[in-house]
């Protein structure tokens, strides 16, 4: 028997096709073995979105051919779509965006028409400028098999599907690919292609599979979720009344949303809907509407701060989280004065901070005033310190209270044994029990802050 070694990089989207890439192999009789340890393939699901997020890649790519000389690395998803060189001396297969779901037989016919020397090319060297990713993988006149179509004219959503996710009480859930935005700083629409969704009569097979297997909460998420539906003659709300009417299914969470999304009609639907978690997660990037503006990210922060509103009156006490680019190219101190007052203002439960990083094949890459890096580094410690305030105070309401918690595993902890799991509003809370409760709901009052886990 074969065995296969998969990793992921990157967002949940990639964790669930890497997830459905790894059943697909079980499948097909391959013995799964975790990465680091010797395996007869290696299969990395790369990302692209940061060059970090390229180099981190490349490390891993090449990290499996040095576990294994013999072995298959393929490099899958978006770096491999858009980056992965066929000359890359770590690298046998790329698989791009789209072709995940033939991975079984691109390495059935890659084993046909592999060369009978095979990898015997290899061989290490101490040559002078050799950098730490390539030390040892030579091969001289290599090339990758590709396989890779033109993502950005595809309108086919590559359908993937899970019978056992990873996690033991919550399933993600991939409904839409691609995006269509074009924000000024980021690589994915070159990397995913334009908008398409999944077909929600796929959608709700895979739910009911999941339900009927034990799982009680859904997590919806996609490349662009807020964009479901565009293509075809469906939308996100009403795919989530869908959801909602699967019996088993008791909690749903939402992925990533685009405040635009939220209208009063949109958030007034949803309150409606029990099994809906008050847990919204709106990308922000900046609380100041020039760099918005340059940003190219179509709403402004007067907009942005109604959608919070509108959320505020149809769920009690919502969990709003964020994303906020700090250094963005341009970004001033009073620009970025304006942005941390706004933050400040909007009591995020959680902020989710970045460092702007440049990236090649962007608009950004190119704009003149590009922040230093120092001065990036201080802002991200000063919205940092300011988002750790308010997940405080947030939290701090909790405090008194009965909650009811999913239980996600029993935990030894210093002082005894725990029950872990979340809040609808995803607050890790602890227990102290040693009874096993994985996968039920149950309800925890919670005396103090010791109760509440980061």
């Amino acid at each position: 028997m074969k065995k296969a070694a998969l990793h992921n990089l990157g967002c949940k989207v990639n964790a669930y096709e890497t997830e459905a890439m790894q059943e697909m192999l079980c499948k097909a009789g391959y013995e799964i073995v975790p990465f680091g340890e010797r395996a007869d393939v290696y299969i990395i699901n790369t990302c692209t979105v940061t060059n970090m997020a390229d180099r981190k890649s490349r490390q891993m790519l090449h990290k499996a051919r040095r576990l294994n000389p013999d072995a298959v690395v393929v490099a899958a998803g978006c770096y491999a779509q858009t980056e992965a060189g066929e000359t890359d001396p770590a690298v046998d297969i790329i698989v791009g965006n789209n072709k995940k779901q033939e991975i079984v037989s691109i390495l059935e016919a890659f084993e046909k028409e592999r060369m009978p020397e095979g990898l015997e090319g290899i061989e290490k060297t101490e040559r002078t400028g050799e950098t730490e990713e390539t030390r040892g993988l030579v091969r001289t006149g290599h090339t990758a098999r590709r396989e890779v179509i033109d993502i950005n004219r595809t309108k086919e959503y590559e359908e993937l599907s899970l019978s056992h996710p990873a996690e033991h009480t919550r399933a993600y859930i991939k409904v839409q690919d691609g995006c269509n935005q074009f924000c000024s700083y980021c690589i994915i629409p070159y990397a995913r292609g334009r908008v398409r969704s999944r077909e929600s009569g796929q959608v709700l097979e895979e739910v009911r599979r999941l339900a009927a297997g034990g799982y009680k909460e859904i997590v919806l998420t996609g490349i662009h979720l807020s964009s479901y539906g565009i293509d075809t003659r469906e939308n996100l709300l009403s795919l989530i009344q869908s959801v909602h009417a699967v019996e088993g299914i008791r909690r749903i969470r939402l992925g990533s949303l685009e405040p635009r999304i939220v209208t009063e009609e949109f958030a007034e639907e949803l309150g409606k809907l029990e099994k809906v978690c008050p847990h919204f997660h709106l990308s922000l990037q900046s609380g100041c509407n020039e760099t918005l503006q340059r940003m190219n990210r179509r709403y402004t922060a007067e907009e942005y701060r109604e959608k919070c509103a509108v959320l505020r009156e149809h769920f009690y006490q919502p969990a709003l989280t964020t994303d906020v680019i700090v250094g963005f190219p341009g970004e001033t101190e009073e620009e970025f004065r304006r942005s941390e007052a706004f933050i400040d203002e909007m009591n995020f439960y959680e902020t989710h901070i970045f460092k702007y990083s440049r990236r090649r094949g962007t608009k950004a890459a190119s704009m003149e005033h590009q922040v230093p890096e120092e001065i990036k580094t201080k802002r991200s410690s000063e919205l940092l310190a300011l988002g750790n305030k308010k997940r405080n105070i947030y939290e701090a309401a909790f405090i008194g209270t009965v909650q009811e918690i999913l239980v996600e595993e029993v935990q030894e902890r210093a002082d005894g044994i725990y029950q872990i799991g979340y809040t609808r509003e995803y607050v890790k809370i602890g227990r102290k029990s040693s009874e096993n409760c994985v996968n039920q709901l149950i309800n925890v009052e919670i005396a103090d802050a010791s109760q509440i886990i980061h």
